[in-house]
């Protein structure tokens, strides 16, 4: 057999639909749910929603989380045993910082479109209430000892080591390992290399309330949002934002620069939730009888070095991987920026979103009309719980898409700590 003759046929792979959780500002609503339970919450909606309950309904599932405690080590398994999934159903953990939930998704539109699977539910769950702390690593250090020691005397001899200082917990921190810098000081850096201002930052971040607002209204979310612990609605949601409100908040970030521009308002806050996203072939869809929302058709991931490259310049900032990233994508899929209707990028922060949208043009993509930008809202608005955040764009672009009569096409962008970027086109035929 010849290596032709071998290699798998690529199908395309179908975005069927979604559910996900109203998503929830940190030591709110959800302070004492997991990340399994609110995975399990969204998977659950999903699994109803389109009577996944069967075995053999799904192929796999395949999620992950940020901020993982150790019982959360098989996090996407251990969900499906808690939800009405059927427990036949493999799973496994995937992790990207915030790209992991388009990451999840992509490793589930690879295994569908080489045949090795007809349908997966990719989704992530983090709960920034509910971190892990880490213990003392002095303390951690000494226990270690005392568990191997091979008698009292020496168990004796490491505990008396113990200081109170060691009983002070290690507490996550939002910061790079390598910078110390939390994602919004590096933000802040980018924000200043591509001259961004405050008033573009809050008319961006305006315009996801209004627009996120507006969504719910006409009830957009009705079969996407799955009511959990009390939340109909994402609790970030400020529908009367304005630029003028906005422009009230201090800022927060860049503070040791003259005038900062980050505030609270036109930055995400620490946030809590869910979700997942349906994909499957069109033979399966077909013969369930359900019409696809829309397609993945293509994706790029890439990287910067924010360390050592041209951070000062702008070119190598945290965030700014998806600069590269959409580039290669689009000249692989021989397209450019107009050729899409939808444009979806992840608003970690306002700077970010304009930084980005400031390199596409000059590494001539062109620019993008702010109407085809987030047109339902984004993170802003939705707030950002690191890993459901790309399987709520997914679903949320997908919907979007469908409602169109005609062709579309609809790009989006993702970035992540470690300076990653996740990209991905998905198109309406």
């Amino acid at each position: 057999m010849s290596p032709q003759q071998m290699a798998p046929s690529v199908r395309r792979v179908a975005i069927i639909g979604g559910a996900r959780i109203p998503f929830a500002r940190a030591d709110g609503p959800y302070a004492t749910a997991s990340n399994q339970q609110m995975l399990t919450a969204a998977l659950d909606g999903l699994v109803e929603r389109y009577g996944l309950q069967e075995p053999g309904a799904v192929g796999e599932f395949v999620a992950g989380a940020v901020l993982k405690h150790s019982r959360d080590f098989n996090l996407a398994r251990e969900t499906v045993l808690g939800s009405t999934l059927h427990p036949s159903t493999p799973a496994y953990d995937i992790q990207q910082a915030c790209g992991t939930g388009l990451q999840a998704v992509i490793a589930a539109v690879n295994k569908i479109a080489l045949g090795q699977t007809e349908s997966a539910v990719a989704g992530g769950a983090d709960t920034a209430s509910d971190a892990p702390l880490g213990v003392n690593d002095t303390l951690r250090r000494i226990l270690l000892e005392t568990r191997r020691a091979k008698s009292a005397g020496a168990r004796l001899k490491a505990l008396v080591k113990v200081r109170p200082s060691h009983l002070v917990p290690d507490i996550p921190r939002n910061a790079e390992p390598r910078t110390g810098l939390s994602m919004g000081e590096h933000a802040a850096v980018t924000a200043r290399a591509w001259d961004i201002g405050r008033a573009a930052q809050d008319e961006l971040a305006a315009a996801s309330h209004q627009r996120l607002a507006a969504a719910y209204e006409r009830g957009f979310f009705q079969d996407l949002v799955v009511p959990f612990r009390g939340l109909a609605r994402d609790q970030n949601l400020r529908p009367g934002s304005t630029v003028e409100k906005l422009a009230s908040l201090k800022p927060v970030f860049g503070l040791d620069h003259p005038d900062p521009t980050m505030t609270p308002g036109n930055s995400t806050p620490l946030t809590d939730g869910a979700a997942t996203v349906l994909l499957a072939s069109e033979e399966w869809a077909r013969e369930r009888g359900l019409t696809p929302l829309a397609y993945l058709t293509a994706y790029e991931t890439a990287a910067v070095d924010f360390v050592g490259g041209d951070v000062a310049g702008g070119e190598d900032g945290l965030l700014m991987a998806p600069a590269y990233a959409v580039p290669r994508m689009l000249e692989r899929a021989g397209l450019d920026l107009a050729d899409f209707e939808l444009i979806e990028i992840h608003e970690a922060f306002a700077s970010q979103v304009l930084a980005t949208l400031a390199a596409w043009e000059k590494r001539g993509l062109g620019t993008v009309d702010r109407d085809r930008l987030n047109v339902a809202g984004s993170s802003l608005a939705t707030g950002h719980p690191f890993a459901a955040t790309g399987a709520r764009i997914v679903a949320t672009l997908a919907k979007l898409l469908a409602e169109r009569d005609a062709p579309a096409r609809g790009l989006i962008s993702v970035c992540a700590a470690g300076g990653q970027g996740v990209t991905a086109i998905l198109e309406r035929a």
